[in-house]
Parts: C-alpha cells; sequence; structure tokens
C-alpha cells in the first residue's frame, strides 16, 4: 500500500530528473578531464543519447540501475505497491531501449552505457570509457 496521497506521489516522481542527473555530471565531468569532447542529448540520433562523439560515430548512455532496470543490481528494486504496474514500465523501458540498440547499430554508432551503480569506481569507470573511446 502506498502511504503517500495521490498528489503527494505525482509531486515527487515530478521530482525525478532524466537530465543533467548526478552520474550523468560525474560521467561528463570524467571525460572532459580526459580531453574528449561531446555534444549532449543528441536530437538527431536514435535514442537521444547522454553523450554523443558524432566524429567517432559513438555515443555513451548514463542509465539510472532503477528505471532501466540493471540485472542484478541491488539498485534496480521492484516497488512493493502497484507491481504489475512497475514490472510493465520496466519491461516497456528495457524493450526500448533494445530497440534504440538496434537502430544505432543499423546506423553505423557504437554505444556503451554506464550504469549509476559504475560511477562509484571512478578510476574504473574511466578506463572503460577510455577503452570504448580509443577503440576504432
Amino acid at each position: 500500500m502506498d502511504t503517500l496521497t495521490t498528489e503527494q506521489r505525482s509531486e515527487r516522481m515530478g521530482r525525478v530528473r532524466n537530465k543533467d542527473t548526478k552520474p550523468e555530471l560525474v560521467v561528463r565531468r570524467l571525460v572532459h578531464a580526459t580531453g574528449y569532447r561531446y555534444r549532449l542529448h543528441g536530437k538527431n540520433v536514435p535514442g537521444h543519447p547522454d553523450m554523443v562523439f558524432a566524429g567517432k560515430r559513438k555515443v555513451i548512455f548514463i542509465h539510472c540501475c532503477f528505471w532501466h532496470h540493471h540485472e542484478n543490481c541491488k539498485l534496480a528494486s521492484t516497488p512493493k505497491s502497484r507491481v504489475e504496474f512497475w514490472l510493465g514500465k520496466f519491461e516497456e523501458n528495457v524493450r526500448r531501449d533494445d530497440t534504440v540498440r538496434q537502430e544505432l547499430e543499423a546506423g553505423g554508432w557504437n554505444w556503451m552505457v554506464v550504469w549509476q551503480c559504475e560511477v562509484k569506481d571512478v578510476k574504473r569507470l574511466e578506463e572503460r570509457i577510455r577503452g570504448f573511446l580509443e577503440n576504432e
């Protein structure tokens, strides 16, 4: 049972950001510090990736573990109320992510997903991003 009223729940969900999240800002600073330049939220690229490296035909998505239901991640929990709704929502998000990746590959783009839980280990994340961007 939800402990919040419909209005309170709506207000709280309205505060959830889809751009400029903390994990996204961490990754942006990290990439910029390594010398790479990028565009944000490419409107002409399938899925509007968080970071677009047009010259390299590469994109990076920074996904929240909860909303994109990161497999085997403790941050990807399912709420106890309205379970059917949430499972449907997560399935829809995962299906859309798969469709976007297929569209990117068909258009000759390489993609990478950075998960919210990966942002904690900055050194490892930097190595992973460098490997992705430097590998032709």
